[in-house]
């Protein structure tokens, strides 16, 4: 008959007291890992699946330029610096407004078409924030509405609460700055009652 207290060898056992088997303790759990690897597979399967369904549509729709006058007349007369915005903040901070700007100018020097260059940063955009393709694909939007398809870019992120005008570094600080300020309600302990 097995005991309820364990002796000497089956105080340090892997596995908890077989009552009424005689086990070997070997260290390596009993049950398979095979079930939960094949749960975990089709949990992440499922919200894979669920991720591609749950698209939102943007915040503002392409032909709404003028609903921000100051960026539509930026963009207009220098696309670069909106692009180098909006780069830098989906770039999350590794590449700088003035860098992307500069790239995005050259690239307009000398093969003529910058929507080449704009369209991937639509494409991760989306991909961010998981937003629709609308109307159409990334490129195409890109190569025929280069414009409105900068300043919808533009509105989205200050619509997700970014000021594009002090780029990544300056969002997070403000982000750090308002979540230190933020007063935290003191905790109350209760004490002994009858």
């Amino acid at each position: 008959m097995a005991s309820l207290y364990p002796s000497g060898d089956e105080k340090f056992s892997a596995s908890p007291p077989q009552f009424g088997k005689a086990a070997a303790t070997t260290g390596i759990p009993v049950s398979s890992s095979a079930p939960l690897q094949q749960y975990n597979t089709e949990s992440s399967h499922t919200k894979t699946h669920l991720q591609t369904k749950t698209r939102v549509p943007w915040s503002t729709g392409l032909c709404d330029c003028f609903s921000d006058w100051r960026n539509c007349c930026i963009t207009c007369w220098c696309p670069c610096v909106t692009f180098g915005q909006i780069a830098e903040i989906v770039d999350k901070g590794s590449s700088s407004c003035g860098i992307n700007g500069a790239l995005y100018t050259l690239i307009a020097c000398v093969i003529g078409c910058p929507c080449c260059y704009s369209c991937f940063y639509r494409s991760k955009m989306r991909q961010q924030y998981m937003l629709k393709k609308h109307p159409c694909g990334d490129c195409l939007v890109h190569c025929f509405c280069e414009y409105c398809a900068l300043c919808q870019e533009y509105r989205e992120l200050k619509t997700r609460g970014y000021d594009l005008s002090i780029g990544w570094h300056g969002n997070m600080e403000k982000q750090n700055r308002e979540v230190a300020m933020t007063p935290i309600p003191p905790v109350v302990e209760e004490g002994m009652s009858r």
